[in-house]
């Protein structure tokens, strides 16, 4: 198999004149007191009858703090391409920096689309260069990556360790805090859910619907993970990738939604 670090590459290209993401730590031994590191959680993705829908709360907290409730997620790395964060948002937003600069400079540099193998080898490489400051208790990023070939038109869900590893969720994938009782819930209903057999079967508007769901539950459970702000218009992000490509799901459809569908007595 042809290796993308053969056709082009955008980190090869700066030559190391850069470092993208620190591998080790300089300064101190210990953190200040009472410093905490920020964390985002929980992220989702699962196959419906359009594609794989990728949805995530978006609360970052360090420590017992909440630090913000407008974190996006759920990230557009390219055209067929979505990466979901869990973790440290600092270094899981540079990630997602580097592989857009990088499959937009493969796109241009050898005129072609960049493998899906491709692209989930660059990732593996940006979370392994990241080992250092993950395991010196802090940087840690556990992603979720959703891309389909540019001529198949076959999204696909792929998980990954902190080490880089990556394995492909069929037919979902979950990481975060609150991925505990969201996983159990969607083995339930892939297993036996009804009035439709399996989550690939379900329409797109039970897809989002069962989003908002799964995310309001595990905000009950987690306290890392965020749940709907109604008054302050704040929704999880919700993206779908399909045959035509990513679109995102407006906060007016979603709030009509939640309205409708999560906040019943």
């Amino acid at each position: 198999m042809e290796s993308w670090k053969n056709r082009g590459s955008f980190l090869d290209l700066m030559g190391g004149k850069i470092s993208v993401l620190p591998s080790s730590v300089s300064g101190p031994e210990r953190l200040p007191e009472g410093w905490a590191e920020t964390h985002a959680t929980t992220i989702l993705a699962f196959h419906f009858s359009g594609g794989v829908l990728v949805a995530g709360d978006r609360r970052a907290t360090a420590g017992n703090r909440i630090m913000t409730n407008r974190v996006e997620k759920v990230l557009e790395i390219d055209g067929s391409s979505l990466m979901a964060i869990a973790g440290s948002p600092a270094f899981a937003l540079e990630m997602a920096r580097v592989l857009e600069h990088s499959f937009k400079y493969y796109r241009r540099s050898q005129l072609t689309e960049l493998s899906v193998e491709g692209k989930l080898r660059m990732l593996s490489q940006l979370l392994k260069d990241n080992v250092p400051m993950a395991m010196q208790g802090f940087g840690a990023v556990v992603p979720l990556f959703v891309t389909q070939d540019s001529e198949a038109h076959k999204p696909q869900i792929f998980f990954y360790d902190i080490l880089g590893a990556h394995f492909e969720g069929v037919p979902f994938a979950v990481a975060g805090s609150g991925s505990v009782e969201v996983q159990g819930i969607l083995r339930y209903l892939d297993r036996w859910g009804s009035p439709v057999r399996g989550l690939a079967d379900l329409p797109e508007t039970q897809a989002v619907v069962l989003a908002l769901r799964l995310l309001e539950t595990a905000s009950f459970f987690d306290s890392a993970t965020g749940g709907v702000q109604v008054r302050e218009t704040v929704f999880p992000v919700v993206k779908i990738l399909g045959r035509d490509g990513v679109r995102t799901i407006s906060e007016t459809d979603l709030g009509e939604y939640y309205r409708a569908e999560v906040d019943i007595v």
